[in-house]
């Protein structure tokens, strides 16, 4: 298991223990490689409903949290489509959901917590998403599934990430409260 966030001062919300559930996951990966598949890959899938074989950065996300509200004893609030665009588009029915946009950051990377959800959009249908784990400055630190080294939203594994505030293709974060 990874190492707890020292940025973290109380393990005990629901934002810290889903970023401790993300790190423990850094390395699993898809089994075959390339297959949207493995042990853990088809949990994070089942966890949204899904089958093996879909994209799973949004059901890993969802995966953090809804192993994280389990320790705590809560109600999972986190958004279970396993699309990154439902997620975005459909938080606002959840009451326990909050939107920032990136305009909103952008002036003020501070507003960014540890186990925050990062979501960009692509063209079409196409998004990803994952966990922030610390921010320096307009720097994000996030721990995401689906991705690989490169920073690929079609990846095989958990990996930790650097991104920045000012990516074209951030639309902004969605902070889960308890």
């Amino acid at each position: 298991m990874a190492s707890v966030n020292s940025n973290i001062p109380n393990t005990e919300t629901l934002s810290a223990a889903a970023l401790l559930a993300a790190e423990s996951q850094v390395g699993q990966s898809e089994q075959p490689k390339g297959s949207n598949s493995g042990p853990m890959v088809n949990e994070y899938l089942h966890a949204v409903g899904l089958a093996p074989g879909y994209a799973w950065c949004q059901a890993f996300v969802y995966w953090c949290y809804e192993t994280a509200a389990k320790k705590l004893n809560l109600v999972n609030p986190a958004v279970k489509p396993g699309s990154v665009h439902d997620c975005w588009n459909n938080h606002s029915t959840n009451t326990l959901a909050t939107k920032l946009l990136k305009a909103d950051v952008a002036q003020r990377p501070d507003l960014v917590k540890p186990g925050d959800q990062f979501i960009l959009l692509f063209s079409g249908n196409a998004g990803h998403t994952g966990i922030v784990e610390k921010v320096e400055g307009a720097i994000l630190h996030t721990i995401e599934g689906n991705s690989n080294n490169d920073g690929s939203r079609e990846g095989y594994e958990v990996v930790r990430h650097q991104r920045s505030i000012t990516d074209k293709t951030l639309a902004g974060f969605i902070r889960y409260s308890s």
